[in-house]
């Protein structure tokens, strides 16, 4: 076990208010039926107050005597009801008909979000409902909130992106679908579908009152002003993302199971490998769309040569030569976008979940440190009751006693609660591992798929222009 030395300063929200009531399953309920029980028990569980103050090893910190952290095997035992009973259900989610709302600087894109269902959780089988880019940033925060401290890896929201939404705003026309050349509103469309698709195919993420409320419910979600940037809590979050930072970097908790360290080394690995991979994709991507430029060149001047030949057969053949080439132009610009989301969106994703796993690991380190801040708590409360008892001090004896039994009492908790989310943490490495595999194995059959039907196409196009030039005489 580490060392007895003070731990750095927290930044970092945690929630550490409750009592012992806390201990109860926060997702027993998800697999009732009744979404409004639902979320009474799991607001009044996971609601806590977000305000930590700097820990000194000098100072009694009662706060810290509960972490809420979930049951392990109960939660183990719904997650198996859930993929049992999920065999036959579906949920599948599409974003269409991104619309240009309002004029000027106060314009946002709404966007269409259509689902449909057989799970009996929801209320009806087909639905559709108009959301904007910050509802969906409001929906991962909400999420994040409630289960990011118990071990949950959630799915990272899509980036915000100032200067694409900033030509958006100042156009003067709507322009919220791709026919219109906007490749922004595309890019944002497509993130947002596969954000939602990846959150549901979490059994526990799907059955969350907020993530049903989000996709059925037909009315306006509250704004979402904690979004924004500029806001009073993205300042807050701005300050507490560095000061998480610092404390990622300033301390290392002395790692006891080597599944950790492992695992830890693995996602370095990988992230490392994945960024390379996806710079190369993009490199690729600008290479097929400046050829595609460069084709349309070389097509147009065999065009403006083929008006200025006399020889016929020769003239026609850079005519048709000319049309190939429009043909070929148009071919590697598909190839180049199919590179980008198949590919290169893909990789982007992941690149994000990685992220996240790291979240899930940084909320286990600081479970650790409120655990070694007990015991060293419970050192100095032993040693104060030891003085005293030499010293005859009979009249605070019984009180440093009670604090010792208070401090054992923490410890252990804090020990639980470790426990608890290492265990939980495992489950969610072993399914996104299981996730990882399977995406990666669909998007290259899908590359490879759409890569020979390109391949195939250009061989036509050439073998169509062959007779064309065997004709010249």
């Amino acid at each position: 076990m580490a060392d007895p030395v003070e731990p750095p300063p927290l930044f970092e929200n945690v929630d550490i208010l409750g009592d012992s009531k806390e201990d109860d399953d926060l997702f027993i309920s998800a697999s009732q039926e009744q979404a409004e029980s639902y979320r009474d028990d799991a607001h009044d569980t996971l609601n806590g107050d977000p305000n930590l103050t700097k820990l000194s090893l000098d100072d009694e910190k009662p706060e810290m005597e509960n972490v809420p952290i979930n049951n392990a095997e109960v939660i183990q035992d719904t997650m198996e009801q859930v993929e049992t009973a999920g065999g036959d259900q579906f949920l599948e989610i599409s974003i269409t008909e991104p619309q240009k709302v309002g004029e000027g600087m106060g314009a946002y894109m709404a966007y269409r979000v259509a689902t449909k269902t057989n799970m009996p959780i929801f209320k009806k089988r087909e639905f559709s409902v108009t959301r904007r880019f910050s509802d969906f940033l409001g929906l991962h925060d909400k999420l994040s909130e409630k289960y990011l401290k118990v071990g949950r890896i959630i799915p990272p929201a899509p980036e915000k992106s100032v200067i694409g939404m900033t030509k958006i705003k100042i156009s003067s026309q709507s322009e919220g679908s791709p026919s219109n050349g906007n490749d922004f509103v595309e890019r944002r469309r497509a993130s947002l579908e596969r954000y939602l698709k990846r959150t549901a195919q979490h059994p526990v993420l799907v059955l969350d009152p907020d993530f049903r409320e989000f996709l059925e419910s037909d009315v306006e979600l509250p704004k979402a002003t904690s979004t924004s940037a500029l806001s009073s809590a993205g300042v807050m979050r701005l300050f507490n993302k560095v000061g998480e930072t610092v404390n990622k970097i300033t301390y290392k908790m002395d790692e006891t199971d080597p599944w950790f360290e492992d695992r830890l080394t693995h996602i370095e690995a990988l992230e490392t490998q994945l960024r390379k991979l996806h710079a190369n994709v993009e490199a690729m991507v600008a290479y097929r769309k400046e050829l595609s430029h460069l084709t349309n060149g070389v097509s147009r001047s065999a065009a403006m040569l083929s008006a200025c030949e006399d020889h016929n057969s020769l003239s026609m053949a850079l005519s048709h030569l000319a049309d190939t080439e429009e043909k070929v132009e148009a071919l590697h610009l598909e190839q180049a976008n199919t590179d980008f989301f198949i590919l290169c969106e893909l990789l982007k994703d992941y690149l994000g979940l990685l992220g996240s796993v790291r979240d899930a690991f940084h909320e286990r380190t600081k479970l650790f440190q409120h655990w070694q801040h007990s015991q060293q708590m419970l050192a100095k409360k032993r040693e104060a009751k030891a003085k005293m008892e030499l010293t005859n001090r009979s009249d605070k004896v019984d009180q440093a006693g009670a604090e010792v039994i208070e401090w054992e009492a923490k410890v252990e908790r804090g020990q639980e609660n470790f426990d608890k989310i290492s265990k939980m943490i495992k489950m969610e490495v072993e399914r996104f591992e299981k996730c990882r595999i399977h995406d990666f194995k669909m998007m290259f059959i899908k590359y490879l798929e759409n890569h020979l039907n390109h391949q195939a196409q250009l061989v036509k196009y050439w073998e169509a222009f062959l007779p064309q030039a065997k004709a010249i005489a």
